[in-house]
């Protein structure tokens, strides 16, 4: 008898213990995302609120609107998009990638853009993706000083040169993509 009754406490007590993780997972998640994520969002909101009120980003979009035609131009698009000045600028909530975005969509359905353009467009104007967040992520990580003032430039930089290559990449693989259609 004593062994079953060993069994069922040491089965107790690691489901107990299992249950007691996911229960403190429970609570550091809520936490967390009181404490980082909604003030995150609020702020994400009021740039959104900005950006479309006060009509930078149409003016923006609007700008960049004839380089999205050729290769040169899209390098140029995300050249300017990865500077890492303006790259975390840039990023919150993705908001100047999808109004310019939104715009280029709607110049390739009308065909004032090439459609082949489409999709090195979409890595053109998107090389500051995550770049607003690094700084985030290193300090939820919690990461060291040393590490986010090295961290932080090395991304931005990454991106720098990451980004034109997507687009060359992503304008060599659209080869063919859109002769279906015609």
């Amino acid at each position: 008898m004593d062994g079953l009754t060993n069994l069922i406490v040491k089965i107790g007590r690691s489901v107990g213990g299992v249950v007691g993780t996911l229960y403190q997972a429970g609570r550091d998640t809520v936490d967390t995302v009181i404490r980082n994520v909604i003030p995150f969002m609020a702020f994400i909101s009021f740039i959104i609120g900005l950006i479309l009120t006060t009509g930078i980003g149409d003016w923006i979009a609007k700008a960049l609107k004839g380089s999205a035609s050729s290769l040169g131009g899209l390098l140029l698009i995300s050249i300017i998009c990865a500077i890492p000045i303006l790259s975390p600028l840039l990023g919150p909530g993705a908001v100047i990638a999808q109004i310019v975005g939104t715009l280029l969509g709607v110049e390739i359905g009308k065909g004032n853009i090439p459609a082949q353009y489409s999709l090195p467009a979409l890595f053109a104007i998107n090389p500051q993706v995550g770049c607003d967040f690094i700084p985030v992520g290193l300090a939820l990580g919690e990461a060291e000083p040393e590490t986010v003032e090295i961290g932080v430039p090395a991304v931005l930089f990454s991106r720098l040169i990451t980004g034109p290559l997507a687009v060359v990449i992503a304008y060599f693989a659209s080869f063919g993509l859109y002769t279906a259609s015609k």
